[in-house]
């Protein structure tokens, strides 16, 4: 019998639809968008998503537009 203790991180929400390659991508860009990012501003590690292209930095406080994603 498999076992069943495998781990899928947050697309494990989708079972087994959807495809593996499609759900590794989605693990990839979730884990990359809910780390803390870089600010443009003060070049800090403190900038969270709000949410689709909403940032803020909790060091010098700004709010500010950027990618969808994650800052590059």
């Amino acid at each position: 019998m498999p076992s069943k203790n495998k781990k899928t991180k947050s697309a494990g929400r989708y079972g087994v639809r959807y495809g593996k390659k499609v759900r590794v991508k989605l693990v990839s860009v979730e884990t990359k968008q809910r780390v803390k990012q870089k600010c443009p501003h003060c070049k800090k590690l403190g900038v969270k998503r709000l949410s689709k292209g909403i940032w803020h930095c909790k060091k010098c406080d700004k709010k500010f537009a950027g990618n969808v994603f994650y800052l590059e």
